[in-house]
């Protein structure tokens, strides 16, 4: 099970969220759970194939590590990790159920952007 999120650039807020395995379909279902309006913007992602195949070519960049530019959203996987036990993979704490760890993860989430909301003022 993966977790696939959409940041915003400019408030670091969690924009659309989709969980499954590493597929075309949920590369899919994270875009289409993306707001129109930022659909229309540029996307920079890693070099998995599944990017190239949902997102338009004009509007897609894939880079690697070194460049910084998925810096944030690699941060924000460390910050899940350390903050929800439920996300470490080898741990007790670990979701048996999908539906506590969707449940879970979207609590996550809305904390993490209202928070997000308040430092930005």
């Amino acid at each position: 099970m993966w977790i696939w999120i959409a940041l915003c650039r400019q408030t670091r807020q969690v924009i659309a969220r989709a969980i499954g395995d590493r597929s075309e379909k949920t590369c899919r279902e994270l875009w289409n759970n993306i707001p129109a309006e930022y659909r229309k913007g540029h996307c920079f992602t890693d070099f998995w194939q599944a990017y190239q195949l949902v997102i338009p070519e004009d509007q897609l960049t894939q880079v690697g590590k070194e460049t910084g530019e998925t810096a944030h959203v690699e941060r924000w996987n460390c910050t899940l990790r350390q903050r929800l036990s439920r996300f470490i993979r080898k741990t007790l704490s670990f979701s048996k159920s999908t539906f506590m760890h969707t449940l879970c993860l979207d609590l996550f989430l809305h904390r993490y952007n209202l928070d997000r909301a308040i430092l930005l003022g």
